[in-house]
C-alpha cells in the first residue's frame, strides 16, 4: 500500500514540477523499497534525494516532516549499501548522516540516524562502536523525550549485554525494548530485533524460545511485505536447526536464503548464506564442493575486507583450500 502511494506521490510531483514534492516522494519510495527488499531501486531513489535536495530552497520540508531529507536519505542508504555488499560505503553514509544532523542541531533527525547506525554496527559486528553509539542514542532520547528511539536504544544495550556474557540481563533489556517499540504499533524493524532476541535465547540454551522469535519474524515479513531481512531470518533459522542436528532442514533454509538474496541483489546476505552452506558442506566432508560454491560469491566483493563477514569467508576458503 505504501509503495502504491509512493507512485501516486511521484506522479503528482512530476506533473506539478514540484521539486520539494519529488524530494519527499523519492525519500518515501527509497525507504519503502528498502523495506520491501528492493535494494538496488532503493539506492537509486535515495540518491535522487541527495541530488535534488537544496537545504536553503527546501528548508521548509524539515519542519513539515520533522526529518531532514538529506539526513534521512543517507541514514537509510547506510542499511541499503550494506545489504548490497558495500559495507565501507555504508559506514561512510551512516556517519555522514549523523554529522549532518549534529551540524543542523536537529534532534529529530539525529535520533533516527544514531539508531540506524546502531543497527548497522550490530550487523557488522562492531561491538565497541555499537557501545559508543548506543550511549549517544540514549543520551539524545533521554534529553529530548523520544520514546520510540529510546526503546531501540534499550534493545542495542541489551544485545551488548548478551555479547558480553550477561545473558539474563541482556534478554530482559531486549524484551523490554522490543515490547516498548511494538507498543505503538511499530513493526518495520521488529524482525531484526526478534533475530537478536532469538540469538540471545539460543546463547542461553533456550532453543524453543529462539525458534519462536524467528517464526514471529517470518510472520511479520509475510503479513507486512517487509522482506529486507527475510534471507537472514531463514539463515538464522537454518543455523539453529543445524546446531541441533537437523542438517537437511538447515540446508533447505540456507538455499531459500540464497534464493531470496540473489533475487534482491543483496550480496551481503548472499555471502552469509553461502558461508553457512559451505560450512555445512565442510562438516559433511565435501570440501571441494564447498570451496567452488563459496569462492565466486566472495570474489565479487571489492571492499569491506576488514569486516567479520569477509574475514570469516576468507578464513573458510583458506581452510577449504588447504
Amino acid at each position: 500500500m505504501a509503495q502504491r502511494l509512493d507512485e501516486d506521490f511521484l506522479r503528482l510531483s512530476r506533473q506539478r514540477d514540484d521539486l520539494g514534492g519529488l524530494v519527499l516522494a523519492y525519500l518515501c519510495s527509497g525507504r519503502n523499497c528498502m523495506f520491501a527488499g528492493k535494494f538496488a531501486i532503493s539506492r537509486l531513489e535515495l540518491e535522487k534525494v541527495l541530488a535534488l535536495y537544496d537545504p536553503v530552497f527546501h528548508h521548509a520540508l524539515v519542519h513539515q516532516v520533522r526529518l531532514d531529507p538529506r539526513v534521512g536519505s543517507q541514514t537509510h542508504l547506510g542499511i541499503v549499501l550494506f545489504c548490497l555488499g558495500y559495507p565501507d560505503q555504508a559506514s561512510a553514509r551512516s556517519k555522514a548522516a549523523i554529522a549532518e544532523a549534529r551540524r543542523l542541531a536537529h534532534p529529530a533527525s539525529l535520533a533516527p540516524s544514531l539508531s540506524l547506525d546502531c543497527m548497522l554496527l550490530s550487523l557488522v559486528g562492531d561491538n565497541a562502536g555499537l557501545n559508543e553509539r548506543a550511549n549517544q542514542l540514549i543520551a539524545v532520547t533521554t534529553e529530548h523525550g523520544f520514546p520510540h528511539w529510546a526503546a531501540q536504544g534499550s534493545i542495542y544495550c541489551g544485545w551488548l549485554k548478551v555479547e558480553n556474557g550477561y545473558l539474563a540481563e541482556g534478554i530482559s533489556l531486549l524484551q523490554t525494548g522490543a515490547t516498548a517499540h511494538r507498543g505503538a504499533g511499530a513493526e518495520l524493524w521488529v524482525p531484526y530485533f526478534l533475530v537478536l532476541l532469538a540469538r540471545a535465547y539460543e546463547k542461553s540454551g533456550q532453543f524453543e524460545e529462539a525458534n519462536t522469535q524467528l517464526n514471529d519474524a517470518l510472520g511479520i515479513a509475510s503479513r507486512t511485505g517487509g522482506r529486507w531481512l527475510l534471507a537472514e531470518v531463514y539463515r538464522h533459522k537454518g543455523q539453529l536447526l543445524q546446531r541441533h542436528g537437523h542438517t537437511e532442514a538447515a540446508e533447505e533454509l540456507y538455499r531459500k536464503a540464497l534464493s531470496i538474496s540473489k533475487e534482491q541483489e543483496a550480496k551481503l546476505w548472499e555471502l552469509r548464506a553461502a558461508v553457512s552452506l559451505a560450512s555445512l558442506r565442510r562438516y559433511q566432508g565435501r570440501h571441494a564442493e564447498a570451496r567452488n560454491f563459496l569462492a565466486p560469491v566472495y570474489g565479487w566483493f571489492i571492499e569491506g575486507f576488514d569486516t567479520p563477514d569477509l574475514k570469516e569467508a576468507k578464513a573458510l576458503l583458506d581452510e577449504l583450500s588447504a
